[in-house]
C-alpha cells in the first residue's frame, strides 16, 4: 500500500509539474517508400518543381503537448485525414489500362514520445499512431470492392519539430505496421481485370501549426 501510493505522488507530482500546451496542425501528405533522406529530399524536390503534383492528401487537428520535468514530453494528436490512392492495371483481355483514383477519409491517433534536442527550437519524436477508416468501401464504375476494408490499422511516426515563438514547423514519417489490402474486379462480362493495392501506404509530412 506504501508503495502504490508513493507511486501515486510521484506521479502526481510530475503531472503538477508538467507544462502543457495545445496546438493546431496541419500536414500535406507525400507518397513514399522508405524513411530516408534521398526519398524525403527527392519528394521534397519533386513537390518545388512540379508545384505540389506528388502530393496526395492533407490532415489538419490538434496536439496536445506535456512537457516533463526532463527533456522528454508527451505529444497526443487527433487528426481528419484525406488522401488518394492512384492505382493503374496493366490491362484486360482487350489489353486496356485502367487507372482508379480511390479516395480514403479517416481519424487517426498518434501518441508520440519526444526528446527537446536543443529546447523547443528542435525535438525529435516517435511512437504509434492508431487509424480509423471513416470510408467503409467504394465502388468505381464497374469495378466492384470484393475484400472488405478494415475499419482499423496500426502505423508509427517519426520526426522533428521546431517551435518559433507561436508558430510550429515539423516533418514526419509514417509507415505501417498493418495493411488493409483492397481488391477490386472488373465486372464487365469477359474481363479478367483485378486490382489490388494497400490503403496504409508509407508517407511523408511537412505541416505548420500554431500554439494557442
Amino acid at each position: 500500500m506504501n508503495k502504490l501510493f508513493s507511486i501515486a505522488l510521484l506521479g502526481a507530482s510530475i503531472f503538477a509539474s508538467a507544462q502543457v500546451s495545445v496546438a493546431g496542425k496541419a500536414n500535406v501528405l507525400i507518397p513514399t517508400s522508405s524513411a530516408t533522406w534521398q526519398n524525403f529530399k527527392d519528394a521534397a524536390g519533386t513537390a518545388v518543381s512540379e508545384k505540389g503534383k506528388n502530393i496526395t492528401g492533407f490532415n489538419a487537428g490538434l496536439s496536445l503537448k506535456v512537457d516533463l520535468p526532463t527533456a522528454l514530453y508527451v505529444m497526443p494528436e487527433i487528426y481528419y485525414t484525406n488522401f488518394k490512392n492512384e492505382v493503374t492495371v496493366a490491362g484486360d483481355t482487350n489489353n486496356q489500362q485502367t487507372t482508379l483514383e480511390a479516395k480514403n477519409s479517416r481519424i487517426d491517433v498518434p501518441v508520440l514520445l519526444g526528446y527537446n534536442l536543443l529546447g523547443d527550437m528542435l525535438s525529435a519524436y516517435v511512437g504509434p499512431v492508431a487509424s480509423f477508416n471513416l470510408a467503409k468501401g467504394d465502388d468505381f464504375g464497374t469495378f466492384v470492392q470484393q475484400v472488405k476494408a478494415k475499419d482499423f490499422t496500426i502505423g508509427y511516426q517519426l520526426g522533428v519539430q521546431s517551435e518559433i515563438k507561436k508558430l510550429i514547423l515539423s516533418a514526419r514519417y509514417e509507415g505501417a505496421f498493418s495493411s488493409d489490402q483492397r481488391k477490386f474486379v472488373n465486372t464487365v462480362a469477359g474481363s479478367d481485370q483485378e486490382i489490388e493495392y494497400d490503403n496504409r501506404p508509407s508517407f511523408f509530412m511537412v505541416g505548420l501549426g500554431y500554439k494557442f
